[in-house]
């Protein structure tokens, strides 16, 4: 499936947007992500709750999850988030494009907002990008269900329509899988596009094509370009 011209683009933010400096912490949070959903997945089966569906956008009775362990782990490495995450090179440029363009944009973490991921947006200048942003206290289940992609887009000032055509861009298995499972909740479609390996190899058990494939956001830059009908930027 090739892709098509986008008027939504949903982004995930660590491994994508930002890069980690010491590729281990990133690593221990996915390992502590894919652990609490498999935890869930097993507490439903024995008390035969379906997990999956319907989403859960919101918290009940304006509870929100304390997230004592994720706290903690950030505690722990206590730095400055400079000094943790970096912005992948190419990412500006992107964002510029689509923003010069009427493309509307949001961004999804199952990472924390506060003390992490607003500090990473607001030192790097990235939250002028994004009229959304959905972090791990903000939501019930994180990906890859598919609530924080379909809070993100309800939250949008004009929520999506069935002309709208969305991207997701993630580079975990868990951001492919998000996508695929919102779509049967949305009124248009929804595109999920990997960022590198992990994610790639979602796409191809999904036979979704390698159009939904790119390594890095110069490549992803030339596809824009093309798919929106603009020539290459003068040297």
């Amino acid at each position: 499936m090739n892709l098509q011209k986008p008027t939504i683009v949903l982004f995930d933010m660590d491994g994508t947007v930002v890069r980690h400096i010491h590729p281990w912490f990133l690593h221990l949070l996915e390992r502590l992500d894919d652990f609490v959903h498999k935890l869930a997945r097993l507490i439903s089966k024995i008390f035969r709750r379906k997990i999956d569906a319907p989403p859960l956008v919101s918290f009940r009775h304006g509870k929100r999850k304390k997230l004592l362990v994720r706290r903690a782990i950030h505690k722990l490495v206590g730095k400055p988030v400079d000094e943790i995450v970096e912005p992948c090179p190419g990412i500006y440029d992107v964002l510029d494009l689509l923003a010069e363009n009427g493309i509307r944009m949001a961004l999804i973490s199952n990472g924390l907002g506060k003390g992490y991921g607003h500090d990473v947006l607001q030192k790097f200048d990235l939250e002028k990008y994004f009229e959304i942003t959905v972090f791990r206290e903000d939501i019930s289940r994180p990906k890859p269900w598919p609530d924080p992609l379909l809070q993100a887009l309800n939250a949008l000032e004009q929520p999506p329509e069935k002309s709208d055509r969305i991207w997701y861009i993630g580079d975990r298995h868990k951001d492919i899988k998000a996508a695929m499972a919102a779509e049967i909740h949305l009124p248009c479609d929804i595109q999920p596009i990997a960022y590198t390996l992990n994610a790639a190899i979602a796409v191809l058990e999904h036979n979704l094509g390698p159009d939904h494939i790119f390594m890095a956001w110069p490549d992803m830059e030339v596809k824009l370009r093309r798919i929106l009908n603009l020539e290459a930027p003068s040297e």
